[in-house]
C-alpha cells in the first residue's frame, strides 16, 4: 500500500516572515514588512539597533582610537653604539702623539712607560670586532724587532767601543771591500745596551701603531676623509686591514685543525695553514675588487680645466711650502721664516684638498661627530707630544742617556708626568660595547 506524500509548501509561504503574536491577541497575517519605497519623501530609514559593548572594549569593526599619552623614542643597540662610538680620527691623533713621544726618546723607563699606558687603554677600550684583535701581533712583532735588533748587534757588532766584553766569537775575514762590517769578534756590554735602547724606541713605535688599529674603525675613518684623498684612503684602509684578517685567518684555520686532530704548530702546520690563507686573501681581494668597482670606485666628475690646474698648484706648492717650513724650523738658520712658510704651506694644501674634493662628489651617511670626547682624547695625545719635545730640547741628557760610562738610567719626573696624560681617554672615551656570550643552556 503506498505511503501518501506529505505536499510541500509554497514558495512563497517559506519566504515570508513568521508573525508573532502575544495572548489574546489574534495573529497578525495581513501586516507586511514596509520597505524603503514606501517611506514618505524626505524621511531617513530607520537605523539598525545597536550592538551591546563593554565599557573599556572597542566595538567589533570599529578602529581604537590612538593613545593621545607621547610614546618614549627608543633606539636600537646599533644606534647606541654609533652615538657613543668616538671618532676614530681622535684615537689616530692619540696613537701619533704617543709615536712623536716615543721618537724623542731612547730612555727604556720612559719607553716602558710609553708602551704600558698604550697597552692600558687598549686593554680597558677594545672592541670585539675582527680588525681590533691585531693588537696582540703587534706586540710580538715589537718583541721580534727587538730580538732581531740584539741579534745584529751581537753578530754584525756595534758601533759604539766598549770595554766591558762579555764574549768574544770567531771573526769571519771579509775582502777589503767591506771594510767597515765584520761578521762576529767583541761582544761588549755597552754595545748591547745601545742596541737594547735602539731596539726599545721602535717597539714602542709598533706598539702605538696597534693600539691605533686595534682601537680606531678603519671603515668609519675612510668616511671621514675629504674627498680628494678619498681613493688613496680606500688604499691605505686596504692595506691596515691586511693584517687584521689576515691574523684572524690563520686563527681561525689552526683552530680548526686543533679540532680535527692535526698538527698546527711547525713546519707541516705551517705548510697547511699557509696555503689556505693564501688563498682566502686571494677570494677576498677579487671580490673587494669587484665590490670596488660595483662602487664606482675610481670614477670622477668633470671639472673644469682651469680648477684642475689650480688644484695641482695648491697642492703641489703646498707640499714645497710644509717642507721648506719644517726644515727652516729645524735649522737654526730658519727662525725667521720657518714658521710663516709652514703655515702657508698648509694653507695651500687645504685649499688644494678642498678643490680636489670637487672631482670625486661623495656623500656621507650617518657621519661620525667630533665631540668633547674627541677633542680630549687627541688633545691629550697632543700634549704628550708637545711635552715631550719640551723636555728633550730643555734636558737631552735625560731622554738619551749614554752607555759610556755604564750606568742605570735615571727616570725624569717631568716627561713622566707628561706620558701619564696620555691615560686620559681611558677614563674620558667610551667604553666599547661588546657581543654578551651566549648562555649555556644547561
Amino acid at each position: 500500500m503506498p505511503v501518501p506524500r506529505r505536499p510541500e509548501p509554497d514558495a512563497s509561504e517559506s519566504k515570508a516572515p513568521r508573525s508573532t503574536s502575544t495572548a489574546g491577541s489574534p495573529p497578525d497575517t495581513d501586516r507586511a514588512e514596509p520597505s524603503p519605497s514606501d517611506a514618505p519623501a524626505g524621511s531617513q530609514p530607520p537605523a539598525a539597533p545597536a550592538a551591546p559593548t563593554t565599557p573599556g572594549v572597542p566595538s567589533r569593526g570599529t578602529r581604537p582610537l590612538p593613545d593621545p599619552r607621547p610614546r618614549p623614542h627608543t633606539l636600537g643597540p646599533a644606534a647606541v653604539a654609533r652615538a657613543d662610538a668616538l671618532h676614530p680620527g681622535a684615537w689616530w691623533v692619540w696613537a701619533l702623539g704617543l709615536g712623536t713621544a716615543a721618537s724623542r726618546t731612547t730612555n727604556p723607563l720612559l719607553l716602558a712607560l710609553l708602551m704600558a699606558v698604550a697597552g692600558f687603554v687598549v686593554a680597558t677600550h677594545r672592541s670585539d670586532a675582527p680588525w681590533a684583535r691585531s693588537y696582540a701581533a703587534f706586540v710580538k712583532l715589537a718583541a721580534a724587532v727587538l730580538v732581531i735588533r740584539l741579534a745584529f748587534a751581537v753578530f754584525l757588532g756595534s758601533p759604539i767601543p766598549g770595554t766591558h766584553v762579555i764574549v768574544t766569537l770567531p771573526e769571519i775575514p771579509l775582502p777589503h771591500w767591506a771594510q767597515g762590517v765584520r761578521v762576529g769578534g767583541r761582544v761588549t756590554a755597552e754595545g748591547l745596551l745601545f742596541a737594547l735602547y735602539d731596539g726599545l724606541k721602535l717597539a714602542a713605535l709598533l706598539v702605538c701603531v696597534g693600539a691605533a688599529n686595534a682601537l680606531a674603525n678603519p671603515a668609519r675613518l675612510l668616511k671621514s676623509l675629504p674627498g680628494a684623498l678619498y681613493e688613496a684612503g680606500v688604499a691605505v684602509v686596504v692595506a691596515l686591514t691586511f693584517a687584521p684578517h689576515l691574523i684572524a685567518d690563520v686563527q681561525r684555520l689552526r683552530a680548526a685543525r686543533r679540532l680535527r686532530g692535526r698538527p698546527d704548530r711547525g713546519l707541516r702546520g705551517l705548510l697547511h695553514v699557509g696555503l689556505p690563507v693564501l688563498e682566502g686573501a686571494l677570494e677576498r681581494s677579487v671580490a673587494l675588487a669587484a665590490a670596488m668597482d660595483a662602487r664606482g670606485y675610481g670614477r670622477t666628475a668633470q671639472v673644469p680645466a682651469a680648477i684642475r690646474r689650480t688644484t695641482g698648484a695648491l697642492t703641489l706648492g703646498g707640499l714645497l711650502g710644509v717642507c721648506a717650513g719644517t726644515y727652516g724650523l729645524l735649522t737654526a738658520a730658519g727662525d725667521t721664516y720657518g714658521l710663516p712658510v709652514l703655515l702657508a704651506g698648509l694653507g695651500a694644501a687645504l685649499g688644494g684638498l678642498w678643490l680636489g674634493g670637487r672631482r670625486s662628489p661623495r656623500t656621507r651617511y650617518r657621519p661620525d661627530l667630533w665631540g668633547v670626547r674627541a677633542w680630549l682624547v687627541a688633545g691629550s695625545g697632543v700634549a704628550v707630544a708637545a711635552l715631550m719635545i719640551v723636555a728633550a730640547s730643555q734636558d737631552p741628557v735625560a731622554l738619551r742617556p749614554g752607555v759610556i760610562p755604564l750606568v742605570a738610567p735615571d727616570l725624569p719626573l717631568l716627561p713622566a708626568a707628561a706620558i701619564l696624560l696620555g691615560l686620559l681617554p681611558a677614563f674620558a672615551a667610551p667604553a666599547a660595547r661588546r657581543t654578551p656570550a651566549p648562555e649555556e643552556s644547561s
